[in-house]
């Protein structure tokens, strides 16, 4: 009889050990330097296109990590792009797409209700291999499509970085 207590126990402790192991998840987040060196990436290719931005990088949280902003950038482009890059961050998709599909879907043009999303061109996922890590966000170019193609001009420049 007391074989069994002991196997049942033992079965018991066997199983809250495998349950605890699997309640704790390693994840992959941005550092401070490369969330740095995405900001200043971003400002620089919209500087280059003669655009005066601000651009935020947040990590897989949406929580901010980064923040620039250009000379003579206006001052609503700050809300802007930590908005863009919060919800980029967390639908793990560029909001230029996003935007698209609410355009295009009814049900999804509701995504504007959601607290802190922005559905304006101008964030972008940051990835590891499928894995998303942060986004950065720029707002105050002449448009979605441009603040987009600076935030992807600077995830290309730290390319080498993300592995």
């Amino acid at each position: 009889m007391h074989a069994k207590t002991l196997l049942a126990a033992s079965l018991l402790a066997f199983a809250a050990h495998g349950a605890n192991a699997q309640a704790v998840r390693t994840e992959r987040n941005m550092s401070l330097e490369l969330a740095n060196q995405v900001a200043s990436a971003a400002v620089a290719a919209c500087a280059a296109n003669g655009y005066a931005v601000a651009a935020t990088v947040v990590d897989h949280a949406g929580s901010v990590r980064a923040v620039q902003r250009a000379d003579n950038a206006g001052p609503h482009t700050l809300a802007s792009s930590e908005r863009k890059a919060f919800t980029s961050a967390s639908a793990k998709s560029p909001t230029q797409a996003m935007m698209e599909g609410a355009q295009k879907n009814p049900g999804g043009a509701n995504l504007v209700y959601l607290p802190g999303f922005l559905l304006l061109g101008g964030g972008v996922p940051i990835k590891v291999g499928n894995e998303t890590i942060g986004a950065v966000g720029v707002g105050g170019a002449p448009g979605g499509h441009l603040d987009e193609q600076c935030a992807v001009a600077a995830i290309a420049k730290v390319q080498d970085l993300l592995k």
